[in-house]
């Protein structure tokens, strides 16, 4: 009997489905050891020896795994094939002792997807542990676990208790606060766009205008960021005075056509998914976090759907490119399929190229075959990875792209305006997303040089330059991606990490943000510890962790060289630098005992207290906490009937029984809209949240009435359908009514 030991239930459950019998799968639940909670476990004088434990909550099954490994024949290690699986692997031949004396015959197997045939190849061609990918996630392990222990005691005493500091997750921090900060110092700058609506033989359409006597009227203005330039757009037409002068020139000017330009254009399909732009197109497109993503992506990889979701590759192997062109023949047409395949080449030095990107198992497995068989949110994630893949084999779509040059000659000045429209003439990849090609169309009517146009109404906006927009986790991915800061594994646990920690948040936008702790955590470790925070920095460390796995450095130099420095330099910072005064003044006394009353920082955000503590221990609420009991007051009990009075805790806000500790009852603070529900007219929408965490808003008598939208409602209606309108991506306003098409700009 063989026994394979994999790292989860589903995995295991899947594997069973392909082998007959003579095999036993069990999953090991993840790791089977790891270092201890209670300290360090790193014997710093001794090359950083780990001293890895069995954890309590893995104690029963690796007693289950043993007891089985000792009756069978032969163990077969079948872990994920990166790092972390080589090292689980590593592990359970260490808490096993298969490698003691009359040592048990075992072998590792690796396989991208759970299929039947892949198995079955893995079982053909097993391997050894590969022991320069174990001592490069020991090294990372390690690394971190001395940051971790001994920086996060360090702002302990300088800042206060609970916080924690990490080699990753501290510079996911920085580029959160100092993007803001960025924000923060930005002065935006009113300007105005004009465009004209213009009509030839009964047809119109709208032309912006781009030039005033040879000067362009639009402008960029280039900002010097930390992490790189950023282009905002600004014009020559400063005010409303100025803007309402050239609308009065333009509404009497005298249009005629210049220059028409029209060219074929292609539009190539993106690479099949890697880990990272699979977070950012699942964050942007269906509007989940990175954390829902990856465990989304694990099931449907436990499950053989897809194959592996941690990879920085763009390799797909000949038989997946074979079924893609099989696939496409059959739902599209031969028109639509390549005569040779396309092929992408990452721009990561690091991408493992003998991996292949994130693609389904079998092209044929149509997302519509599915419906019935995946979970809503996994048949959402695999249509999203079916497309991609399927759209990257695909013939480029043909547009006719038109561009039309426009002069208006008016009474003092003369004005060039210019329209621009494509038509589609072969949708190619864009038939796998329907609704692109539509999209991609914007008509002009036929035009050429001469031909005079009148003008219908001219449209001037108001508009200010942008400041650098706030992080999404799309976007710290993708900074975090291209900064060599972390793996595609390590960036959902760490943006995870720093919103649990409290240090950051999301807006209703789903954009971060810093919260107050953020603010000091981060300054205190930019001015003292650059190195832990310097993008550059982290970048080389995982160079190194790279350079170990390809077995060109050992691990233990890597971490001497790293360590030595660090612990003279937190030694020194230790004695030298002062514990940050997180107090501010008020400017009136305590009502108890007289002395200043300050704004202190507590675990649970600010609070206001005497300077006099602990002799006198006045507290009073903040204004902040003022107005949220009074915007919560007249709420009661729904199990005794007493007023329901606002709490506060580690996980913010909430009602509790007033009669408490005889009724322990407690509610959720809505979060009011100020708008009344238009399908009961009697409740109001709030903001909630769903049980994966996503905000969307519904009305506050459900179950009684269950009317509910995703997006942050404007409190304006529809004037097309009257439903509440919605703000939408990309600044637009959109209707909440999914048959309705109403699209306006914000």
């Amino acid at each position: 009997m063989k026994f394979i030991i994999v790292e989860s239930p589903t995995k295991a459950k899947t594997i069973t489905k392909f082998l007959g019998k003579g095999f036993i799968v069990k999953s090991s639940f993840g790791h089977v050891r790891d270092l201890p909670k209670s300290d360090m476990g790193i014997d710093i004088e001794k090359d950083f020896t780990p001293s890895y434990v069995i954890p309590d909550k893995a104690r029963l099954k690796v007693a289950e795994l043993l007891k089985i490994s000792k009756k069978a024949d032969e163990v077969i290690l079948a872990s994920d094939e990166d790092r972390e699986g080589e090292a689980i692997a590593w592990h359970l031949v260490e808490a096993l002792g298969l490698e003691k004396k009359n040592k048990k015959p075992f072998s590792r197997i690796v396989f991208h997807e759970i299929t039947k045939t892949a198995i079955e190849k893995a079982l053909e061609n097993p391997r050894e542990i590969d022991l320069n990918l174990v001592d490069a996630q020991q090294a990372r392990r390690v690394l971190d676990r001395l940051v971790g222990y001994e920086l996060s005691p360090f702002l302990w005493k300088k800042i206060r208790r609970g916080l924690s500091a990490g080699r990753v997750q501290s510079v996911a921090l920085r580029l959160i606060v100092e993007r803001e900060r960025e924000i923060q110092k930005f002065e935006a700058e009113e300007f105005w766009t004009i465009s004209a609506k213009l009509q030839k033989s009964g047809d119109d359409f709208e032309a912006n205008l781009l030039e005033q006597n040879g000067e362009k009227i639009e402008q960029t203005i280039t900002l010097k960021l930390f992490t790189g330039d950023y282009k905002t757009k600004k014009s020559i037409i400063a005010d409303k005075k100025t803007a309402d002068k050239i609308c009065a020139e333009l509404k009497d000017a005298k249009y005629a056509v210049t220059s028409v330009e029209a060219k074929e254009t292609l539009r190539n399909p993106s690479a099949p998914f890697t880990t990272s732009t699979l977070q950012q197109a699942a964050i942007s497109t269906l509007g989940w976090s990175a954390k829902q993503t990856m465990m989304t992506a694990q099931k449907l990889y436990e499950e053989g759907y897809i194959t592996y979701m941690r990879t920085d590759s763009m390799n797909l192997s000949l038989e997946s490119l074979m079924g893609a062109r099989k696939i496409i023949e059959k739902e599209f047409g031969k028109k639509y399929s390549l005569e040779s395949p396309r092929y992408y080449k990452t721009k990561s030095k690091s991408a493992q190229e003998a991996h292949e990107a994130i693609r389904p198992t079998d092209p044929e497995k149509t997302p519509d075959s599915l419906v019935s068989v995946l979970e809503a949110g996994q048949h959402r994630l695999y249509r999203l990875i079916w497309n991609r893949m399927i759209a990257c084999q695909m013939q480029s779509a043909k547009l006719n792209s038109v561009k039309a040059d426009i002069e208006a000659q008016g009474t003092k000045n003369k004005y060039l305006l210019r329209a621009t429209g494509s038509t589609v003439i072969f949708d190619g990849f864009l038939r796998v997303y329907a609704n692109r090609a539509a999209q991609a169309e914007s008509f002009l009517p036929e035009l050429k040089k001469g031909d005079a146009l009148s003008a219908l109404e001219i449209l001037p906006t108001q508009k200010f330059t942008s400041a650098p927009p706030r992080y999404n986790e799309a976007t710290l991915v993708k900074v975090l991606e291209e900064n060599g800061i972390g793996r595609p594994s390590t960036y959902a646990p760490t943006i995870s990490t720093i919103i649990e920690r409290k240090y950051v948040d999301k807006n209703e936008d789903k954009r971060l943000f810093p919260l107050e702790i953020g603010f000091p955590v981060n300054d205190l470790l930019v001015e003292h510890f650059p190195q832990i925070v310097g993008i550059d920095f982290t970048a080389t460390i995982e160079k190194s962790f790279d350079e170990i796995a390809d077995g060109e450095k050992k691990w233990v130099p890597v971490i001497r060289d790293f360590y030595e420095p660090f612990h003279k330099l937190l030694e020194e910072k230790t004695d030298s630098v002062k514990k940050e005064d997180l107090v501010e003044k008020l400017d009136r006394p305590c009502p108890t005992c007289g002395a200043d009353l300050i704004m202190k920082f507590g675990r649970f955000g600010k609070f206001i207290a005497c300077s006099n503590y602990p002799t006198c221990k006045y507290t009073e609420k903040t204004d902040a906490e003022k107005k949220e009991d009074e915007e919560n007051s007249g709420i009661v009990c729904d199990k005794c009937g007493a007023p329901m009075v606002v709490k506060r805790g580690r996980f913010g806000a909430f009602l509790g029984c007033s009669k408490y500790p005889e009724c322990k009852n407690i509610m959720k603070i809505e979060q009011k809209t100020g708008l009344q529900c238009p399908k009961c007219q009697k409740g109001d929408i709030i903001a909630r949240k769903s049980k994966k965490g996503k905000m969307f808003y519904g009305c506050n008598k459900y179950p009684e009435c269950d009317f509910v939208m995703w997006n942050k409602p404007t409190g304006e209606m529809c004037p097309t359908c009257g439903q509440p309108l919605a703000f939408a991506a990309k600044g637009k306003i959109a209707c909440s009514n999914k048959e309705c098409k109403f699209v306006k700009e914000q």
